[in-house]
């Protein structure tokens, strides 16, 4: 389906316990017209196989298959890529396990009427952090906090990866020129918004642990994320054209 309203890029990397649940209950909140897209990193899981059965079951549902697992950035490149090219005019994304709740998506929808770039927040007043324990909940803030301090910027949850832009803010911010792979991904697409002049509005999220299967997060995705923000802010928003 080209030319679709909204679509909803979901990443996947061994999530077959997760995926046709999510889908089946993002499906039940997202309006027409609409595309589902599942990114999925070849994952030895068999969760590809699942998502082209749901493909093949609704013709709101795609998939999109990689060769190898590269990285939370480049799947969502990827993915944006893809929606941009199907005249999506909003791109939302998250997580495949059931962090971010599908009943959410359409108050992130709705704000999107008055502003650029939606990001669901767990830090901001309502927002809250539910099952994680408090040695987590520490290293989530304190990423927030860093990126925020070292950008100069006054959003609470930079590194949230719950989200709607509208197409205006991808074409601008140049995905492909985009460079992060794990989690500074959701800074550096933030930053680029807020440099080139976007309306960016957080709307209050409960974020919970995910319902099974394995965290993605590892030592690796934090340290990239504690070099590359202030490579961000050195390079200064470079590929960021502005707002059209």
């Amino acid at each position: 389906m080209s030319n679709a309203g909204v679509w909803l890029v979901i990443p996947t990397y061994n999530e077959a316990a997760n995926v046709e649940a999510i889908v089946t209950a993002a499906l039940e909140r997202l309006p027409e017209p609409r595309r589902l897209l599942i990114v999925d990193d070849s994952s030895p899981d068999g969760t590809g196989r699942i998502a082209d059965r749901l493909a093949q079951e609704d013709d709101d549902v795609a998939v999109l298959h990689r060769p190898a697992k590269r990285g939370l950035g480049p799947a969502y490149v990827a993915g944006f890529r893809e929606a941009l090219t199907g005249g999506a005019e909003l791109i939302a994304h998250m997580d495949a396990d059931f962090s971010h709740d599908p009943a959410d998506l359409p108050r992130l929808l709705a704000a999107a009427a008055d502003a650029d770039l939606v990001l669901g927040s767990r830090y901001v007043e309502g927002g809250k952090v539910a099952d994680w324990g408090s040695g987590r909940r520490a290293i989530s803030r304190w990423g927030s906090a860093y990126a925020r301090a070292a950008l100069g910027v006054g959003i609470r949850d930079l590194t949230g990866g719950f989200k709607v832009f509208h197409r205006r803010v991808l074409e601008a911010i140049d995905v492909g020129s985009l460079a992060s792979l794990g989690y500074a991904f959701q800074v550096e697409t933030t930053f680029r918004a807020i440099l080139a002049g976007f309306r960016v509005v957080e709307v209050p999220i409960t974020f919970r642990d995910r319902r099974v299967g394995q965290s993605k997060m590892s030592v690796w995705v934090m340290l990239e994320a504690a070099w590359r923000v202030p490579v961000m802010r050195l390079r200064d928003g470079d590929g960021v054209t502005g707002p059209r």
